[in-house]
């Protein structure tokens, strides 16, 4: 049973995430053969103040 968690900074529309949540169930069935009900995807919006990339915080 695939668990994939998409884990970003900033957030998203509930759209975007029904839209992205389609394309990766859709690309486990096709790929890995994966039936729809056995994919489990979690969104982990993270502020971008507690972000830091090349240590500088995205949000500054």
């Amino acid at each position: 049973m695939p668990y994939i968690n998409v884990k970003l900074a900033g957030s998203l529309t509930r759209e975007q995430k029904d839209k992205i949540a389609k394309e990766i169930t859709d690309t486990m069935q096709r790929i890995a053969h994966k039936p729809p009900s056995y994919t489990y995807i979690v969104f982990d919006e993270v502020a971008e103040e507690n972000w830091a990339v090349a240590g500088e915080l995205l949000d500054q």
